[in-house]
């Protein structure tokens, strides 16, 4: 594995589908699996978040032959918002309930909430045989900040900064920037860049575009190597004079293009389809866009591997 890789758990958005029809691209919903400098990073925690603890349960298991010799879980937690399809699957992330894990949780509600408060009552309690301080392992959570950057480096805690002059990013420093963006109803929806070296990740999904593209984006994600976008409807989906999507949230698949143009991204991948859009939809969706962008654009799947 190289040292800055992506692979998608879920790319779904509003709800899983588990259907026949739709196992080409997956049924789960939001979950980028990130491994970056030594780090692992998991963006949302939709219901492709319990694959990587069952995986990451085997490999705890087998790395040592009883819980003293065993390599520890270890894992930073980015959720873009607090929606149901993008916090599905974080009660059965089977890693949670050893004593030995270590999960830093990062994400942001409105001003006068607090985000482990809001993640405690929406799914621990009556939605959950456990309270969220039942967990076994070390569980932190932590409101971010407009403007707050994410430092990681092997060995130290997290350094949540502003990124000021006196903190300066090392070589193999892992960097985490985020904004908010408030065109996603109701409390808006961070968009997350992680940067190593000199390569970067923009997560943006759960967002609606503007004419022209979304310009604080576009300045946010300049030359990245890979930007994951919102692409939940076809444009004509997205206009239906009987049912428009307008205001629902959600970018469409001509508005990814135009923010990749814009920002002058390496690859584009397209993410947070709709429900109702199964494999044959998507492949010809898909079609329509590698012929127009070859090598350009890529159509998020479960267990798609991006190495940049």
């Amino acid at each position: 594995m190289s040292e800055f890789s992506i692979k998608f758990r879920g790319v779904r958005g509003s709800y899983p589908v588990a259907n026949r029809d739709y196992l080409e691209y997956g049924g789960n919903t939001s979950c980028v699996e990130v491994n970056v400098g030594g780090h692992l990073i998991i963006l949302d925690a939709g219901t492709g978040m319990i694959d990587i603890g069952n995986e990451l349960m085997e490999k705890y298991l087998t790395s040592g032959m009883n819980n003293d010799d065993r390599t520890p879980i270890k894992a930073v937690v980015l959720l873009s918002h607090i929606h149901q399809d993008h916090i599905q699957g974080f009660t059965f992330f089977r890693p949670l309930h050893l004593k030995s894990t270590t999960l830093k949780v990062f994400g942001s509600v409105s001003e006068e909430e607090n985000l482990s408060d809001e993640l405690s009552d929406m799914l621990f309690g009556k939605s959950f045989p456990l309270d969220l301080g039942d967990i076994a392992g070390d569980l932190s959570i932590h409101n971010m900040g407009p403007n707050n950057s994410i430092i990681l480096r092997t060995g130290c805690e997290p350094i949540v900064t502003k990124l000021s002059s006196d903190v300066v990013p090392q070589f193999d420093d892992v960097v985490i920037t985020c904004y908010k963006s408030y065109a996603h109803p109701q409390d808006g929806v961070m968009i997350y860049k992680i940067s190593y070296k000199d390569k970067s990740v923009v997560y943006a999904t759960d967002k609606e575009s503007y004419l022209g593209g979304d310009k604080k984006l576009i300045n946010f994600a300049r030359n990245c190597n890979v930007l994951i976008h919102d692409a939940q409807y076809t444009t004509e989906d997205y206009l239906n004079q009987f049912v428009p999507k307008q205001g629902y949230g959600h970018s469409t698949f001509d508005m990814a293009v135009e923010v990749q143009r814009q920002v002058n991204a390496e690859k584009l991948v397209f993410f947070h389809f709709d429900p109702g859009y199964d494999d044959a939809k998507l492949n010809r969706i898909k079609e329509h866009y590698t012929n127009q962008f070859p090598d350009k654009v890529v159509m998020a799947q479960e267990g798609l591997v991006l190495e940049i």
